[in-house]
């Protein structure tokens, strides 16, 4: 497979992904009562983790080779969109839901962290439209 159309693939899965994230699971954090929350956000890191690494492996892999093989201005885009996505996870969204995780129950800081974490993750969501973008417009 061309490794232009393999990085328009994964770019897409992963705006699939981080879109059901940004308007789907994040907005349902805030209907989890406090004595449920540690739970619940315990099982929700836990399932998503593996989807995380196979798409954000997917994205390390074929962005380096669409760039070797197609280094136009569109391909670029598509690595900074998708590159804004992966920064912004390791900087900001990892370490909120470390925060989160580790607040005791009933915490009064539980609202105000969820609304950084969906702030956090609409930058995300933006770098994954960019990537996804940028991608499909390169081999277009």
């Amino acid at each position: 497979m061309d490794a232009g159309v393999a990085f328009a693939a994964v770019a897409c899965a992963h705006l699939g992904f981080q879109a059901t994230v940004t308007l789907l699971v994040y907005p349902g954090f805030t209907g989890v009562g406090p004595a449920e929350w540690a739970r619940f956000h315990e099982a929700h890191s836990r399932r998503i983790v593996p989807l995380v690494a196979v798409l954000y492996l997917g994205l390390l892999v074929t962005v380096p080779l669409a760039l070797r093989d197609d280094p136009d201005p569109l391909t670029w885009l598509g690595a900074a969109g998708v590159g804004l996505a992966l920064a912004t996870t390791a900087v900001a969204a990892a370490p909120t839901h470390g925060r989160i995780g580790a607040l005791p129950p009933g915490s009064p800081d539980l609202p105000a962290r969820l609304r950084q974490l969906q702030v956090v993750d609409a930058v995300r969501c933006l770098g994954a439209l960019v990537g996804a973008v940028g991608a499909l417009l390169a081999v277009a």
